[in-house]
């Protein structure tokens, strides 16, 4: 065998099992993504929600009004909407948004989302925090959030669609693709993460406490 040829295996040998790593990561992760919403078991400080998916925001002010935690962040609002507009979508709960709802700007994307939690989060001593996204975004928003904030008690509370509990994900070409593609990208994070060291993140203070529609508050993922 020729040093090229050999050369040549040893490079499919490894993209083989480079792939077959990936495909055995992506069914675990597939496995892992919570199929039923479940309500905290504990009350927390804070909320926050990551916008950007059907619920979410409804999702997180319901956990709010139930008294699971004391304030709401709202992370990647749309800056074109207004408090206003949340609060007339969601009349029963007006004193609520008007009261223990923070509104955050800057986020345009995940990482965005865990650097604009932990500003707040520091800025307001925050300990224990529910974290609301899809159940597809969990591991993602879990991964990015937690590695600014390693002190903070951080409890998932993952979003699923009516359509997602009523049928498997391999049953659907969309939600195929969107689970195959969100877990390229947790990969990535990870592989980031594990080449980058913890962000040293000043505390902040937060432009408005603001709150938005959430029909128009999705900039980030």
């Amino acid at each position: 065998m020729s040093r090229t040829r050999g050369l040549l295996v040893a490079v499919a040998a490894t993209l083989a099992l480079l792939g077959c790593g990936l495909l055995v990561g992506f069914l675990d992760f597939a496995a892992g993504l919570q199929g039923v919403e479940a309500r905290p078991n504990r009350h927390a400080d804070a909320l926050v929600v990551l916008t950007g998916g059907t619920d979410r925001v409804s999702d997180a002010i319901d956990l709010l009004a139930d008294g699971q935690a004391e304030r709401l962040l709202i992370t990647g609002v749309n800056p074109a909407t207004t408090p206003e507009s949340l609060a007339r979508r969601l009349p029963r709960v007006r004193d609520l948004v008007a009261c223990c709802v923070t509104l955050g700007y800057e986020a345009l994307d995940t990482a965005g989302n865990a650097a604009e939690t932990a500003a707040w989060v520091r800025a307001n001593r925050i300990r224990s925090l529910i974290v609301v996204t899809s159940n597809y975004h969990m591991p993602r928003a879990l991964a990015e959030i937690g590695h600014q904030l390693r002190d903070v008690d951080l409890r998932p509370y993952p979003v699923v669609t009516e359509t997602a509990k009523l049928r498997p994900w391999w049953t659907s070409p969309h939600r195929s693709r969107l689970i195959a593609t969100e877990y390229l990208k947790y990969v990535v994070v990870l592989a980031r993460q594990a080449l980058l060291p913890t962000p040293d993140v000043a505390d902040p203070v937060m432009a408005r406490d603001d709150v938005h529609d959430a029909a128009s508050l999705s900039q980030a993922p």
